[in-house]
């Protein structure tokens, strides 16, 4: 069986705007001690073996060393509670990379599997300012960034990235708090990339 979804995507992470991390493919270190980041990925649309998985969204919370390609992350993964048993079971087989496509790549760096937690999860996208809300595990709001020397209002973009959801465009978090396996941190001012995505397998 097949799956594809499309949707949009951000992160934030503590680095420093740009991140290093992902504008190098893993190689780079980041530019703290460790690596703190939440991944939130809204399904517009999307079917994974004839489950129907629009509308959902998925946060992944994750800690790993400065030099993020040598693996030994610590993960877990929140899923929308809006999902049903089988839509959450393709979610997680797709997030955490069991059915390939680009998330199979990250799943062998991580070293600890934090767990699985269902969350109200609320997804806001208008193209520049992107939010979302999971439980009281994760709060984030990011804005991408817009060059005062840029005519054409377009946001700064990143090419070259390896990660498929591009181009990514840059910015910063307005607000930023996380409290979810364990992990705790407030990212604020940090380094923020969004992009709409489309991945299939």
């Amino acid at each position: 069986m097949s799956w594809h979804i499309e949707g949009t995507y951000f992160e934030n992470c503590n680095c420093d705007m740009i991140c290093p991390c992902t504008t190098s493919g893993l190689t780079a270190p980041a530019d703290n001690g460790r690596c703190m980041v939440v991944l939130a990925f809204h399904v517009d649309s999307g079917d994974v073996d004839g489950v129907d998985v629009g509308g959902l969204t998925v946060c992944i919370v994750a800690d790993s060393p400065a030099l993020m390609g040598e693996g030994g992350w610590k993960a877990g993964v929140l899923i929308d509670a809006a999902a049903s048993a089988e839509q959450a079971e393709a979610l997680v087989a797709v997030f955490g990379g069991q059915r390939g496509g680009p998330m199979a790549g990250l799943a062998g760096l991580i070293g600890e599997r934090a767990g699985l937690q269902t969350a109200e999860i609320s997804y806001s996208d208008d193209g520049r300012r992107h939010q979302v809300r999971a439980g009281d595990a994760v709060e984030i709001m990011v804005e991408d960034f817009v060059s005062p020397f840029d005519p054409t209002g377009q946001g700064v973009k990143v090419s070259g990235v390896g990660f498929p959801a591009h181009p990514p465009a840059a910015g910063t978090a307005a607000s930023s708090r996380v409290s979810a396996f364990g992990m705790t941190w407030d990212n604020a001012g940090k380094n923020s990339f969004s992009a709409p995505f489309a991945w299939s397998a």
